[in-house]
Formats: structure tokens, sequence, C-alpha cells
């Protein structure tokens, strides 16, 4: 009740203040003045057209820069989100479109509080830890610093969403959980993380120290080492996947591949389609090669980097950088070709 009560007031405050950053702390106050403005369009400029941008940058469907102008990479980044939610294909920011991103970006959100609690414990320094105290500021629980850090606060957040969302959050890994539960301690989950870690370090080695001596020939007179690009990329597995990441803090797919050439000297795009259209279509894939895929909207959304034997490491959503197989039937179904930079 109390942060319900501080909502309303901070509401009250903000809506007769000048402080729009401030608002940036607190997403849900964004919503209620978003809606209250009047229909968004091209041409608009204003800090209600880079909520807008957020949103569709969270739901990853704007991934340019987030500087409050309503121009027509916007306009197409919410056509694309009205096409895939049947709503009035128009690029205008109205009513119906603001009611399915806040619902929309709310469920993003809400997955990715649930996802990432059950993998934290109280005194846990991680990335994770991060995204959990994000997604608990969104629904105003967490007041605290977005620091990584487990900590009371990150305790206090996560009881009162339990709470209010009516889900469970707070594991046995907690000392506010049963102590009468039999699962492991926090001190046993850590060492049972690392010990998965290093299982997946060591499958993705087992894949690619021994490539098929042409597919090595091919990449390298492609005019760069695709064994490099590969041992490059490698020394990121296990990296969180983050929105918008571009560093080891955290990746988002096409920001861990042009990190990884950053790492060898070779500059690309910053996007999938840039990348994809940059680069040179070939019909199968050698060691240091692209691999794309079709997943959440039409043409290349997705990508990785081809290691051989039917393997390629990609910055996924849910374990971060890892190795994966393309005959899974996941990535095979959306699986839409390769594609090589050369120098």
């Amino acid at each position: 009740m109390q942060h319900i009560m501080k909502r309303s007031l901070l509401y009250g405050f903000v809506i007769t203040q000048p402080v729009i950053n401030y608002v940036d702390a607190y997403p849900e106050l964004q919503n209620k003045i978003q809606f209250e403005a009047p229909q968004l369009e091209i041409a608009e400029h204003g800090e209600a057209v880079r909520f807008i941008q957020k949103k569709l940058h969270t739901l990853s469907y704007f991934d340019q820069s987030i500087d409050g102008s309503f121009e027509h990479y916007t306009e197409h980044a919410l056509k694309n989100f009205q096409a895939d939610h049947e709503l009035s294909v128009n690029g205008k920011a109205d009513k119906e479109t603001l009611t399915a991103l806040v619902k929309n970006e709310k469920k993003q959100y809400k997955q990715q509080l649930e996802t990432f609690a059950k993998e934290i414990y109280p005194g846990m320094h991680h990335e994770k830890v991060k995204l959990v105290q994000k997604a608990l500021q969104y629904f105003d629980y967490y007041e605290g610093e977005l620091d990584g850090i487990y900590g009371p606060l990150t305790t206090q957040a996560l009881e009162i969403a339990e709470d209010e969302q009516e889900i469970t959050l707070i594991h046995a890994t907690s000392p506010v959980a049963s102590a009468s539960t039999e699962e492991k301690v926090p001190n046993e989950a850590a060492k049972e993380k690392t010990k998965e870690q290093a299982e997946e370090k060591t499958e993705a080695k087992k894949a690619t120290e021994q490539p098929e001596p042409q597919e090595v020939k091919k990449a390298t007179t492609a005019g760069m080492n695709g064994s490099a690009i590969v041992e490059a990329a490698r020394t990121q597995m296990g990296t969180p996947y983050v929105w918008g990441g571009t560093s080891p803090n955290g990746f988002d797919c096409s920001g861990f591949i042009q990190y990884v050439f950053q790492e060898e000297g070779i500059t690309i795009p910053r996007t999938v389609s840039e990348i994809y259209n940059f680069s040179k279509p070939i019909a199968e894939p050698s060691v240091g090669d692209l691999v794309f895929f079709e997943t959440y909207k039409p043409g290349p959304s997705h990508m990785g980097i081809y290691v051989g034997n039917g393997s390629f490491i990609h910055a996924g959503e849910s374990k971060g950088v890892e190795v994966s197989e393309m005959s899974n039937s996941y990535w095979q179904e959306r699986y839409i070709g390769a594609t090589r930079v050369k120098q």
C-alpha cells in the first residue's frame, strides 16, 4: 500500500513539473502521461516520442537512437508492431497502439522477472540481478540503484512483487525461503552454476577446436581468419543477454557479433538487417561466417557465427552467449541463409 501511495504522489508531482528525466525511473508513470498526450505521429518531437521509442526498443522493434524525434524509423517500427498485433497499420501512436505497447511491455518485463528471479540468490552480484532489478523498477517495486547486487532492497522488492503479481519469485536459495525445503543453499547453487558454465565452455570448445580443414581454408581466403573470429566469440560464452547490449556486460544478438568482429579489427554495422545487407550471401557457411534466422518478424531478425560441424555461437535470450545446433528444430525451421564478411 505504501508504494501505491508513493506512485500517486509522484504522478501528481510529475504532471506539474518539467522533470521528465525523473520519470525514466518510474515507467508506470510514463504510461499514464502518454495516454493523456495527443496522438503522436510522424514529424512530432519530444519526451512522449522518446517514451514510445523506448517501448519499441524493449520489444525489439526499434534499434535506432532513442532521440525523441518521430521520423521514418519510428513510423516503420510502429507499423511493424501494429501488423504483428493485428492493429490498424497507420504508423501512429494512437490509443489502441499505446494500449498494445503497454500490455506487451508489461508482459515482457514480467517474463524477464520470472525467468531471472529463479537464477539469482542473496549476495549475488551479476548482470542477471540487474535485469531483475530493472523489471522490479518497471513495476515500481524497486527504489534502489540498478547495481546488480542482490541485497535487502532487492529482497524487499521481490516480496512485494510476489504479493501483487501472485507469482513465486523468492526460492529456497534465498534466506527468506522456508528452511524445510531441500533446494540447494546459495553456496551450493553458485558451485552448480560454475559447473554448468564450465560444461558449456567445454562443449563449445569441442565444437570448434577441430573444424574441417576445407572450412578453415574457405574462411581464410575470404580475407579473414574464421577460426580467430570463432575463438574471439568463445571467450564471451555465458555473457548474459541484454536488450541493446554491445559489451561483455551484456549482448543482444547483433551487438555480440559486432563486438567480436571489432575485437579482430573488422568493422561491421550494428543491426541484424544492416549486417545481413552489408555482407555477401553464400550457399553454405564455413567457420567464421554468419548465419541468419527469421524469428519475431519477417526477414532476418536473429544471427550467429558458424563454428563448424553444424553449430553456431550466438547471444540467445534464455542463456546468453551459447553454442546451438542448426539441426535443432527451432533454428532449422527459421534458418534463412548465410553470409560472409570480406575485409
